[in-house]
C-alpha cells in the first residue's frame, strides 16, 4: 500500500468515527444532541485534545484501540521499505509538500507531523535517505516549475 493510500484510509476512518465539534455553546448543544445527550452530560463524553473535538467516554476504548492500530500499520509499512526509497520516501515527499517545506526550508513540522522524534530519526538510515530524495525532489519540482509541490 502507498504512503497516500494508508493515509486516506486512516483519514476515512477517523471521518467516520462518531466526534462532535464545537466552538461555542450552541455547537456544543447541538453536538451533544446528536450523542442523544443533553449539554450538561459532560460527564459521558471526552475532549479530543485540543481540536475541539469531543467523544463518547462508551466509544474511548474503540477509538484507542483505532489510533493505536494507525500507528502499527504505518511503522508496518515503514519497517518494510528496506532502502527508504519507497513507502518512506513517498510519506517525505508528500509531507513535505503538504507543510510548504519548499517555502519554509524547515523540515521540524513535517517530522512532527510524522510524529518522528529527531533522536530516532538520527538513528535510521532509511529515514534518513528517504527524507534527503524526497527534498531533492521538492528542489526539482519547485525549479521545473511544478504547482503540484
Amino acid at each position: 500500500m502507498t504512503y497516500r493510500e494508508l493515509k486516506g484510509k486512516h483519514e476515512n476512518e477517523v471521518n467516520d468515527f462518531p466526534f462532535i465539534f464545537a466552538f461555542n455553546n450552541q455547537q456544543f448543544a447541538e453536538g451533544m444532541a446528536k450523542f442523544g445527550l443533553s449539554p450538561n452530560d459532560t460527564d459521558k463524553i471526552y475532549k479530543f485534545g485540543n481540536t475541539g473535538g469531543f467523544y463518547l467516554r462508551t466509544d474511548a476504548e474503540r477509538l484507542h484501540e483505532m489510533l493505536t492500530r494507525h500507528e502499527k500499520e504505518m511503522q508496518e509499512a515503514i519497517d518494510a521499505d528496506t532502502t527508504g526509497e519507497g513507502f518512506i520516501f513517498e510519506m517525505f515527499d508528500h509531507e513535505l509538500a503538504d507543510h510548504e517545506y519548499i517555502v519554509s526550508g524547515d523540515e521540524s513540522s513535517t517530522l512532527d507531523a510524522l510524529g518522528l522524534e529527531p533522536e530516532d530519526f538520527e538513528k535510521n538510515e532509511r529515514l534518513q535517505h528517504g527524507l534527503r530524495l524526497a527534498k531533492k525532489r521538492q528542489r526539482e519540482r519547485y525549479e521545473a516549475g511544478d504547482d503540484q509541490i
